[in-house]
């Protein structure tokens, strides 16, 4: 075998070695079998970055991706209900306001790791009624550089993010890429805001259960768009949604049984369909419709935080080998940067790993209070202990 090989797929052109490693490394993961190694990745808020970079004495550009090798990493399309570009309502050195193609009015200020939304287009249970979207299938969803909200007012902030599908194709090369798409209440979240959500629920259930309805139609179409755009460039799909907060769900588990849950299961039965794994990612404490998860088929869960009591060892336990675990390692501990503890949270997660269906990540995202020392430390550890067969010394426990 040489430096570089072609995987065959259709439009795929060449793939380095050690990306066909690291994608069988996720594929029998995520068949709960023990490849070589646990897989490892992250998300990155840009003021890590920039501490990493200074603590390691790394170039500006240099990217934690690359420079661990990590074994998969997700994309975003626009996602944007209405394709437009942002609408700059106020910009100083400070900060900048903008209206998004959600019709949010994002106040996004640059010392700041997440922007507010201050207001919504969207302001009323009517007008949420009559809400008109794009075509899902839009080309400029996913050929097309522009502005959008979801990939361009985060913990940065960024104008004409580039074409989805150039992404695809500049990461494939060195990494399983997946692609993802919001479910309705991420979308709910950006479009109306969550005290409007969880009030209109209440006042008019059924007429708002139309609408999630509606909503779950098009980002089912957006999603299956997104898989046809791809046209096998994609090694799996992540779904993004928030249904729930440190104590449990945002609404009864009945409602979402009702109507968000259909639409996730359409999205990841089409993923399946086109060969590709599925992670759902869904903040919060969800124990109380985690076995829904499992029983519509998703491949893995993501992130499993545990400051909402989330426990990937626990879980093992309680569900076997029927879902794969992605995260839930804690990153306050990470942040608070204590070695022996650090390497008590970490080996005592690999636990889950056993049997394989685990790939090690924090329980949401490495936040500009981790050092990039530690975070180096932490990678380190997993690639030395998470070596198959795991041999955790004193932190092993029975599974």
């Amino acid at each position: 075998m040489g430096m570089f090989e072609t995987t065959g797929r259709t439009g795929g052109g060449v793939r380095k070695t050690a990306t066909l490693r690291k994608l069988e490394r996720m594929r029998k993961t995520l068949r709960h079998e023990e490849p070589d190694r646990v897989p490892i990745s992250d998300f990155f808020w840009g003021g890590f970055l920039q501490r990493w970079r200074k603590e390691l004495g790394l170039p500006e550009d240099a990217n934690p991706y690359y420079h661990y090798d990590l074994d998969w990493i997700v994309t975003v399309p626009n996602m944007d209900p209405r394709i437009r570009p942002f609408e700059t309502l106020r910009e100083t050195l400070e900060e900048v306001v903008v209206k998004t193609g959600f019709g949010a009015i994002m106040r996004k200020k640059f010392v700041c790791p997440m922007p507010e939304m201050t207001a919504w287009e969207t302001d009323t249970f009517e007008k949420l009624e009559a809400v008109e979207f794009d075509p899902p299938e839009d080309r400029r969803r996913f050929f097309d550089a522009g502005d959008n909200q979801i990939a361009g007012v985060g913990d940065g902030f960024e104008r004409n993010s580039p074409a989805w599908i150039e992404t695809v194709k500049s990461l494939r090369p060195d990494f399983p890429v997946y692609g993802s798409m919001i479910e309705c209440a991420e979308c709910l979240t950006r479009l109306v805001g969550q005290q409007n959500t969880m009030l209109w629920m209440g006042l008019y259930p059924h007429r708002m259960g139309k609408v999630i309805n509606r909503i779950g139609e098009f980002y089912t179409a957006c999603a299956k768009a997104e898989i046809d755009a791809g046209a096998g460039l994609l090694d799996g799909f992540v779904i993004w949604g928030d249904v729930a907060y440190k104590r449990g769900l945002f609404f009864s588990p009945d409602y979402w049984r009702e109507y968000f849950k259909p639409w996730v299961k359409a999205m990841a039965d089409y993923a399946h369909r086109e060969g590709l794994p599925v992670i759902y990612h869904g903040c919060g404490n969800v124990e109380a419709i985690f076995k829904d998860y499992v029983e519509m088929g998703i491949d893995a869960y993501n992130p499993l935080e545990v400051k909402a009591g989330m426990d990937a060892v626990k879980l093992r336990r309680e569900y076997g080998h029927r879902m794969a675990l992605c995260g839930n390692s804690d990153v306050q501990v990470w942040e608070a940067g204590d070695k022996d503890e650090i390497r008590r949270e970490v080996l005592r997660k690999l636990n889950a790993a056993k049997g394989g269906g685990f790939i090690f990540q924090s329980d949401h995202s490495v936040t500009s209070g981790v050092s990039g020392r530690t975070y180096d430390y932490i990678v380190k550890l997993v690639r030395e202990h998470g070596l198959y067969p795991l041999d955790l010394g004193e932190f092993s426990e029975p599974m």
